[in-house]
């Protein structure tokens, strides 16, 4: 009876340790992945606290959009006196489907001129010299024009003349008659806006550098990435200013310039395009 016993607390025994071993690899594979589902959360949260490129893009943009406001309620031309400053690296958008040659004007979601892109080649640039490649075009909310006097800090001098230009976003002299194809491509800009207070400033600023880029790489295989992007507060159908990226393809041209459209002295209704 004795016997009996010992050996089914023997069989009971054996079972047990059976069990447990068995059990440990489940309990292994269960730490495995809570350790995996761990990583996946920990991943997950910080690539959502960590902003993508668009969304540093918008942030940037909105950052600079509150700069002009307040330069534009000011009636001012900027710390250069100029109409334009310097903002660091391009940061370019929306390229992927684009090619050597080839370019995009937008509207945005009110129907006013949008941000336009296009993928600069020397042999537009070296076309288009000489005479203006077309007429420019009525850009979205045309204002009624009349002439003013502009009074520059900078030079000294002033402008007499109408104060809205049809103001290219990319220039007759980067992309030829393409810059005329679309009213998406213009936008209602004040003659500051346009050169600046000595010729060289403004949206003409931007466009130098990509012109002299081209005038130090004669011939060149290489392109410009060159995007411009309007930047309207609220509904207001005239832009405070506008945000000019470019970039070369060898990186020796990477700059982001940001152009304001006012004019010192003169209110502006950004909404109706009347001024005093």
């Amino acid at each position: 009876m004795k016997k009996s016993v010992l050996l089914l607390i023997a069989f009971l025994g054996l079972l047990t340790f059976s069990a447990c071993t068995s059990g440990a690899p489940t309990s292994s594979s269960s730490s495995s992945s809570d350790s995996s589902s761990t990583s996946a959360v920990s991943s997950s949260q910080n690539a959502s606290s960590t902003p993508s490129s668009s969304q540093s893009s918008a942030v940037s943009a909105d950052r600079i959009l509150q700069k002009l406001i307040t330069l534009t309620n000011a009636r001012s031309a900027g710390d250069n006196k100029n109409y334009y400053w310097e903002n660091g690296k391009a940061r370019l958008t929306g390229f992927e489907a684009l090619k050597a040659g080839s370019f995009l004007f937008q509207q945005d979601a009110q129907g006013r001129s949008g941000v336009a892109r296009a993928i600069l080649t020397y042999s537009e640039f070296e076309a288009s010299k000489g005479a203006r490649q077309g007429t420019p075009l009525n850009p979205p909310h045309w204002p009624k024009n009349k002439m003013t006097t502009i009074h520059f800090a900078l030079t000294g001098k002033s402008y007499h003349g109408y104060l809205y230009n049809r103001s290219h976003s990319i220039a007759d002299s980067l992309l030829g008659s393409k810059s005329y194809t679309s009213a998406y491509n213009f936008t209602t800009g004040t003659r500051s806006q346009n050169v600046g207070a000595n010729q060289n400033g403004g949206m003409r600023a931007a466009e130098e550098l990509a012109e002299n880029y081209w005038k130090s790489n004669p011939n060149s295989n290489a392109t410009i990435s060159y995007e411009t992007t309007p930047l309207y507060s609220g509904s207001e159908t005239i832009p405070r200013g506008s945000i000019v990226d470019e970039k070369s393809s060898d990186g020796a041209l990477n700059s982001e310039i940001v152009v304001i459209n006012d004019a010192e002295g003169i209110s502006i209704d950004y909404t109706a395009g009347t001024f005093h």
